[in-house]
């Protein structure tokens, strides 16, 4: 089959959010043909350029939704007095579904979703329509309408006392959330050409320029593709797209250009009804919520396209924490959190089947509006061989070393980890603690195959919490977010601090006035000789210690799961769901308690090696990159059988294409039949607008529906 694959800010980047996770997942998948639809955030990302890509990622289209709008790759249409009007009214809609999300009534709360759903659909219409949103979206008259609402009775009360600066930031958020209704990823209008689309993309897969990969997220054609300047591409665009292009020879190796040229996929585009874009493959999947998600929403509503969102980071949480630290003010807050409410719910109401990658995140996806019929629990994969191979090894480790491996930073804890680690040195001296700082995912020199999979807390996928820079920020001209270097510096001044603390509680000790003295507790970073590499890191330990008070999903604990070592963790995020009970769980922020747990298990050696053991047997049965391959193969052959994309498929003669449906389609039952005007089939539920008119009429037959069809889409993980 056909996959779409959605990013936001991760792959096919080199630095991308989910990259490795993404990338992983490609390749396990060889059987199927993926197109990458990928939104960058920032000029540094773009400048990084893109993992090398295996033979079945058969197109890649990019958009940065970090650049000014005129420069963003979307489309600006030029409305005329009808389109204007058009606009007005739909956009009073989606803002008054907004400023009034805060209502307590579910009757209400209900009526105002779908008004926000087809405010947003109609929306995409007149962008295809009318060649985009952009100047509309940023014009005043917008907001003026924003003003409006939020001025009109039963408004938030927090947006009610903003003001002009607090209209214009919110206008630009959304102007840079919806831009993916502008872009021409939907269809490509003149056809797909596959002669000339086979040299043609050889320079976008091959570049990874930032330029290059604008022009091939706006490239209407082949010959488009081929120029390197697209449709609706600004002058900046059409000058680095030039250059991109012009230095194809140096892009990157072979395989990567010769899997566009394939012709499998390029001749099955080229007959397909409504063009190679997402309006042909067989499904979507979003690598998270979001602006990722609502190129799906677009496919799904007008196409039919089912939708499959995975969220190991719950975007909608994300959105929250990042609004709180930046410097915004009350109104735009909650403007921005109601905005990211509707949408993420949206998202949830129309998706096929949604994958969180552990319980907190899933909790917090029921809480959002997810259907619980449609949740189903995968947890995050690893290539587990490099660690496994310590935990194969005979002997353990330094029994008594303790190991923390991680990012440094405020929501680690450390300075409780060192207050603990002073009452442990009471009970037992001979104790060393090793603090490992391990920077962000692509930063190591030399990682191996095995520890490249985990090397940031989330190891390739977002981490809970995590937010791109642009996500409160403005757009400018690219390169690190000041937010990012923010961070950066706190993490810098908070190691500072733990060293000095360190320092101050353990004094260098020496064996004679004439000796060296040496600190218990060492910090390294990973990558320098003392720390070369992750796996021998936790198997030069007892015990591995995490002290954090906020957690996503603790890799470092699958980490040393794999090598069979005992772990003692604080109760956060998903700790306690990838422990089970294999180690010993804390309470955070509770130094004497880490500190008992600790001693417990550095006096008990077979204590040690049993949990090691079973610790080790979990991680292989659970969290390998197999797993997750395994689980995603199976979950989109019951989505393309249950959700079938009905369309025309003819060959170059216009003959009838024979196999342009996976076998799963044919699958005999009642979720296959299609119901009247409707080319998703009757599994396709809750699409709102369109030809048929508002979703509200029949919301209640909708739902009804829904909920005899999802029975299939049932819990995966008990």
């Amino acid at each position: 089959m056909r996959i779409g694959m959605l990013t936001e800010g991760g792959y096919p980047y080199v630095n991308g959010e989910a990259g490795l996770w993404c990338d992983r997942l490609v390749r396990g998948l060889e059987q199927h043909e993926f197109d990458i639809y990928a939104l960058a955030t920032s000029q540094e990302q773009e400048d990084a350029g893109w993992l090398e890509l295996p033979p079945q990622v058969m197109r890649v289209r990019t958009a940065p939704m970090w650049a000014a709008g005129s420069e963003s790759g979307a489309r600006d249409g030029v409305f005329g007095r009808r389109a204007r009007r058009r606009f007005a009214a739909l956009y009073r809609e989606l803002v008054e579904a907004v400023v009034s999300a805060g209502s307590t009534s579910d009757d209400l709360g209900l009526s105002e979703a779908d008004r926000f759903a087809n405010a947003l659909y109609g929306l995409a219409e007149l962008a295809r329509d009318e060649g985009g949103l952009g100047v509309s979206l940023r014009s005043e008259a917008a907001v003026r309408i924003l003003e409006r609402a939020c001025r009109a009775p039963g408004a938030l009360r927090a947006v009610r006392a903003a003001r002009v600066p607090d209209l214009l930031s919110f206008a630009a958020h959304v102007e840079r959330e919806l831009r993916p209704l502008s872009l021409d990823w939907y269809e490509d209008g003149s056809g797909f050409d596959a002669s000339a689309s086979a040299s043609a993309s050889t320079s976008n897969l091959a570049s990874g320029h930032s330029a290059g990969s604008v022009s091939v997220a706006v490239a209407g054609s082949a010959a488009g593709e081929a120029s390197g300047v697209g449709a609706g591409a600004g002058a900046g665009s059409v000058s680095g797209a030039s250059a991109s292009t012009s230095g194809l020879s140096s892009g990157s190796s072979s395989p990567s250009s010769s899997s566009v040229s394939s012709g499998s996929a390029s001749g099955f585009s080229a007959g397909l009804s409504g063009g190679g874009g997402l309006a042909s493959v067989d499904l979507c999947h979003a690598a998270s919520g979001g602006a990722a998600a609502l190129p799906g929403l677009i496919a799904k509503h007008f196409y039919g396209v089912p939708l499959l969102v995975t969220e190991y980071g719950v975007q909608l949480r994300a959105r929250y924490i990042a609004a709180g630290d930046a410097e915004l003010s009350a109104p735009v807050r909650a403007l921005l959190a109601a905005f990211h409410g509707r949408l993420a719910a949206e998202v949830y109401r129309q998706a096929a089947v949604i994958t969180p990658g552990n319980v907190h995140a899933r909790r917090w996806q029921e809480r959002c509006g997810a259907d619980r019929a449609k949740l189903r629990t995968i947890h995050p994969g690893m290539e587990a061989g490099h660690f496994a191979e310590v935990g194969e090894r005979e002997g353990p480790g330094d029994p008594d070393t303790l190991v923390w491996v991680g990012r440094i930073d405020p929501s680690k804890d450390l300075i409780s980890l060192l207050h603990a680690f002073s009452e442990i040195r009471k009970e037992e001296p001979k104790a060393r603690l090793r603090i490992v700082g391990v920077p962000e995912a692509g930063s190591v020199p030399g990682a191996g195959a095995g520890a490249g999979a985990g090397l940031v807390d989330g190891g390739g996928w977002p981490a809970d919490g995590f937010v791109s820079g642009r996500a409160t920020g403005g757009h400018g001209g690219g390169g690190a977010d000041a937010s990012d270097l923010t961070a950066d510096r706190e993490a810098a001044l908070y190691l500072g601090h733990c060293k000095a603390l360190a320092a101050q509680l353990f004094p260098d000790e020496a064996e004679g006035m004439h000796a060296v003295g040496e600190n218990p507790v060492s910090f390294e970073e990973l990558g320098a000789p003392e720390a070369p590499d992750l796996a021998d890191v936790y198997g030069s330990c007892g015990v591995v210690v995490l002290s954090s008070v906020v957690e996503g999903f603790p890799m470092s604990l699958v980490e040393a799961m794999f090598c069979g070592r005992a772990t003692v963790s604080t109760d956060a995020g998903a700790v306690v769901e990838v422990i089970g009970g294999t180690g010993l769980v804390v309470p955070p922020r509770n130094p004497r308690a880490l500190a008992e747990a600790c001693v417990a298990l550095l006096r008990d050696p077979a204590r040690r090696e049993r949990l090691g053991a079973a610790a080790r047997a979990r991680a292989l049965e659970l969290f390998t990159a197999e797993q997750n391959i395994a689980a995603f193969h199976g979950i989109y052959l019951e989505i393309v059988s249950r959700c079938p994309v009905r369309r025309d498929v003819v060959d170059d003669a216009g003959a009838p294409l024979p196999f342009a449906y996976p076998p799963e389609a044919h699958v005999p039952g009642r979720w296959t039949t299609q119901s009247t005007g409707d080319r998703g089939g009757a599994w396709l539920a809750g699409r709102s607008g369109g030809a048929a008119g508002t979703s509200w009429g029949a919301d209640g037959g909708a739902r009804e529906q829904l909920a005899g069809m999802t029975q299939g889409c049932g819990e995966a993980d008990g």
